[in-house]
């Protein structure tokens, strides 16, 4: 192998794939990146064996072959040069990297790319197309919302059900259910469901730069994975198997209090009261009070032995009977972060049952959040 290549496009290629690459391992060869040409480009791909990244740059390709080189060794190197063509040679017999830059010349000692594992290639005739920017979108508002527990590895995924031209994100870690739908531009000809690992949606949503492009998912029959092919990089991971929670006999029919607010004030309001609350058990208290004659208003409260107690009111349209309810405040900040309406609606019906998060004038995106016991 010999070839040229900028070492920003380098650079930025191994930052895209090194975060598939497995820290802890009992194969060598999965600490290592493979740095392969591929018609005229140059592939990069890392893989833990659940997740695997490849990313391609454009280089001037002089002789094809392929390499495995130690991930952390190439990337501090590679960081390191000056923004110059970096020349890269491989010597076969010995499955050495010569790094050449500048007046800098490095030797990295490698592994034969035949012990890499195999990449799989997509069928992408029989993939889904999503807009990359609503995909995004839609990774953002649920993928918090999904379990880091190992214990439960269902919840740690997100399930996707994509039917005719609706596709439907959803995740729950038991307090809480992250919902979002989103229109394809091409309806599809059989439906499909998957459970996907968060971790691999947000990967995915990390390389994914270009918000104009299309990203097409492929689900490869009996091999329970999934890729989604971008125009520069894919990425490929395991599924989890196992059947998803019946979320939708959790959400609620209907609501007695609609409480809206603007959601800056109130995601203000929740970032002023957790500095209190993060030194208790991160309650907080919501006092929704109608207005009658005049605007209603929310309290929100928190109170911890040893630091001290918060309070603000934040100015709201409450419509039914007023209600005190408390909620873990990491979970209301978080749901607030990902909400992109000016305004934000808060449905609620009793202190003990769960509340409706929903951005106002967008019916795309639920949010069912458990409330705290009211000690």
């Amino acid at each position: 192998m010999k070839a040229s290549v900028s070492q920003q496009y380098l650079a930025h290629g191994l930052s895209v794939v090194s975060r598939a690459v497995s820290p802890r391992n009992t194969l060598p060869v999965l600490a290592n990146v493979l740095v392969a040409t591929d018609e005229g480009r140059l592939r990069l791909s890392a893989t833990n064996l659940e997740l695997g990244i490849s990313c391609w740059i454009g280089a001037q390709v002089a002789e094809d072959g392929a390499v495995t080189v130690p991930a952390r060794t190439f990337t501090d190197l590679i960081s390191t040069l000056p923004t110059d063509t970096v020349i890269l040679s491989l010597n076969t017999k010995t499955q050495t990297l010569t790094v050449r830059c500048g007046a800098s010349v490095t030797d990295i000692k490698g592994i034969d790319a035949q012990e890499f594992p195999p990449v799989p290639v997509p069928d992408l005739a029989s993939g889904i197309d999503i807009n990359v920017s609503d995909f995004k979108e839609m990774i953002q508002q649920v993928a918090f919302a999904a379990s880091t527990d190992e214990a439960r590895p269902v919840l740690q995924g997100v399930s996707m059900i994509v039917s005719n031209d609706e596709a439907t994100l959803a995740a729950t870690d038991g307090f809480r259910i992250s919902v979002r739908k989103a229109t394809l531009s091409n309806p599809i000809k059989s439906n499909m469901s998957a459970i996907i690992p968060a971790r691999a949606l947000t990967e995915l949503a990390r390389i994914a730069t270009d918000g104009e492009q299309t990203v097409s998912m492929v689900l490869p029959p009996g091999r329970g994975q999934v890729i989604f092919h971008l125009k520069e990089a894919e990425l490929v991971s395991q599924l989890i198997d196992g059947n998803f929670p019946d979320y939708k006999v959790i959400v609620p029919r209907s609501l007695k209090t609609h409480t809206i607010l603007t959601t800056a004030s109130l995601l203000k309001a929740c970032k002023q009261a957790e500095i209190i609350a993060r030194e208790g058990n991160n309650v907080i208290r919501l006092n929704i009070q109608p207005g009658d004659d005049k605007p209603g208003e929310v309290e929100i409260s928190a109170i911890s032995e040893e630091t001290g107690s918060s309070e603000i009111k934040v100015d709201a349209s409450v419509d039914g009977p007023g209600l005190v309810i408390a909620f873990n405040v990491r979970f209301l900040r978080e749901v607030l972060d990902v909400i992109k309406t000016p305004n934000v609606a808060l449905e609620t019906n009793a202190n003990n049952t769960p509340a409706m998060i929903r951005p106002v004038g967008n019916d795309d995106f639920t949010h069912v959040i458990m409330p705290m016991h009211l000690g």
